[in-house]
Order: C-alpha cells, then structure tokens, then sequence
C-alpha cells in the first residue's frame, strides 16, 4: 500500500474517532489532529511530551506537504486536520496561497519567532531554522578561497562544483531569495555560472551531493546544514568542512520547518496553544535537536553538535520571499538549463 493510500485511510480512521454533535460537526475538546510534512520520527517525541503535560491527545498523519495541502483543499470544512506542519517557507507560503491556513494573532508566537521567520500576514510561523550553506572538501579548498553563493559561479571553479536538483523546493527557495537580493538578471547570472561550473549532473538529495564532494568528485557544493550533521555523525573522518556564506554580505540564506492553524480547525484555541508550546523554550530543542536545525526561538541554544558548527550572519530577508518569489525562481532556473 503506498504511503498516500495508508495517510487516506489514517484520516477515515480520524474521523471516524471524533464525536459528532447533533449538527454533524466533530467536536474533540482533548484532541488535536495534525497534518505533518516531517516524518513521525521528528514529530512523535514532541507530540507525546506536549499530550503527558496537557493531557491533549494528538492525532497525525504524514504525507508530502503538496499532497497534504491538496488533501486540505479537498475536505474543504470537513477535514479534521486542526495543524499542519511543513518545511520550507516556500511551502508555507503555498498553504497561505491556497487557503487552507487561518491568521493567527498570538503575542507569545510574535515574541517567540523572529518577523523575518514568520507569514507577514500572521498565517505561519517558524519553528526550526535551515541553514543552506556552502561545504567543501578540505584536501582540495582552503576556506579563504571561499566567500559567496555568487561566487560559485567565477570561472574559478570550472569543473569542481556539485549541486542538488533544481526539482527540490530547497533551491527554488535559494534562487527566489538570490531574486530577492540581486533582482531577477543578476540571479540569473549566477545561475548560469553554477551550472558552467557542474562537475557533473546535479543529484536527488543533499547527502549524495555531499558525499560526491567528500569523494573528491567535485571541491565545493551547496547543502542543508543537518544533512552535513547526519552524515558526519556517521562517518566522521569524511573530508568535508562547512563554510558560513556570504558573512561579508546579506549573510547565509535560512530557511524554516513550521506551521499554521488550519482554516476550518474544529479546536483552533487548542491549536494555537499546541503552536505556541512548540515555538516556547521548553519545547524549542526538542523540534530543533531531533534534526540537527537551529532553534527558531533565540532564547533557546542549539543542540552541542549544532552549535560546533560556529555561529554566523544570516540573511535578513523574510523567509516568505522563498514562497513569493519561488514560480519565478523555477522559471529562471529552466532557463539557466539548471535541471
């Protein structure tokens, strides 16, 4: 059975779980349904340490963030789903576009995340903070000849530079915010230098793409900051160093994991109250460590093997340019021939 067919028939189960009132409508005062984008093994722990301190029962399904939000769409006032959690801002924004979020006005979430970590329009907020960055293999590069994502484009390194696939939200949302920053033909630019630069096809996933950099198939590429961590955990002798991008400019482009009150939650009180628990202290490090990110509260240190990593600059840019500006990014990068 695949993974949509077992989340379809997990929110039938739901559904059938909940009291009706007379009108029809589900009513569960103790319960909370969410709709997650991060797999259980993320999400499990901090929902079972929020249901042992409230006494909230909490409910999930996990599933793609594009099939979870079409799911929204098309239970429409019937869904059960009270939360839905996802990554990348750019995903964030989609869900706002199409209306399956509601505003939220909540001092304790504004206090807790950053504004440039959260929806201007109040319907999302940030939970853990991605750092895109630059890695390099260290028999090959020295950090002083490292500085920017732009610079990854010089002729300098002509044949040495791996990347993701343009296909992951994770670079269309690097793009949309090199948009953001350096308008629309100079991001261009430098996407047609990355892709002259390409030692050779660009891979499905960060850990490959690091991996092929260890190995020496390529000096220098770009890759989520946990995706290093998990590797290196592993095998930590691999030749791979992380570089803090652009510290001399705008600083490292970061991403967020979030959420947002569904639009027709049956407990939205209880939602919001569940999304201000997981931005608080108390619950920071457990939706951060568990992935090596960065706490999006900065009342709230991250995790030993995060925090070896160094600290730096990043970019001031809201987060939901990555969403706003994610259409044109994806054209851009068609063009640039950037696959």
């Amino acid at each position: 059975m695949s993974l949509t067919s077992r989340s379809a028939l997990a929110v039938a189960a739901l559904l059938a779980t909940l009291t009706l009132s007379p009108s029809g409508e589900a009513i569960a005062a103790d319960r909370l349904v969410v709709y997650s984008a991060r797999i259980e093994a993320l999400i499990k722990p901090m929902f079972e340490a929020y249901s042992k301190e409230t006494g909230v029962e909490i409910q999930y399904v996990t599933d793609k963030e594009g099939a979870l939000v079409e799911r929204l769409k098309a239970e429409g006032a019937n869904t059960p789903a009270d939360l839905l959690i996802t990554t990348d801002a750019g995903n964030l924004w989609q869900a706002a576009q199409e209306g399956v979020l509601r505003t939220i006005d909540s001092p304790a979430l504004e206090k807790a995340v950053p504004a440039q970590l959260r929806d201007p329009g109040k319907q999302w907020f940030g939970l853990s903070i991605r750092a895109r960055t630059l890695f390099y293999n260290t028999r090959m590069v020295k950090p002083a000849q490292l500085s920017s994502y732009e610079d990854l484009a010089d002729p300098k390194w002509r044949g040495k530079l791996c990347l993701r696939s343009s296909k992951k939200v994770y670079n269309q949302s690097l793009v949309a915010m090199l948009i953001s920053e350096h308008g629309e033909a100079r991001a261009e630019q430098i996407v047609r230098g990355w892709v002259v630069n390409l030692a050779t096809e660009p891979f499905p996933d960060d850990t490959r793409m690091l991996e092929a950099v260890a190995a020496g198939q390529c000096a220098v590429g770009i890759a989520n900051t946990y995706y290093f961590g998990r590797l290196m955990e592993k095998k930590p002798d691999l030749p791979l160093g992380i570089f803090w991008a652009d510290q001399g400019g705008d600083g490292v482009h970061v991403n967020v994991s979030g959420a947002g009150v569904t639009r027709y939650a049956k407990n939205p009180a209880q939602a919001q109250k569940l999304l201000e628990w997981l931005a608080s202290p108390k619950a920071q490090n457990l939706f951060a460590d568990a992935n090596l990110e960065f706490p999006v509260n900065p009342a709230v240190p991250p995790d030993a093997a995060v925090k070896a990593w160094g600290t730096f600059k990043a970019s001031p840019l809201n987060v939901a340019e990555a969403g706003r500006l994610q259409a044109t990014a994806v054209r851009l990068m068609d063009r640039a021939g950037y696959r």
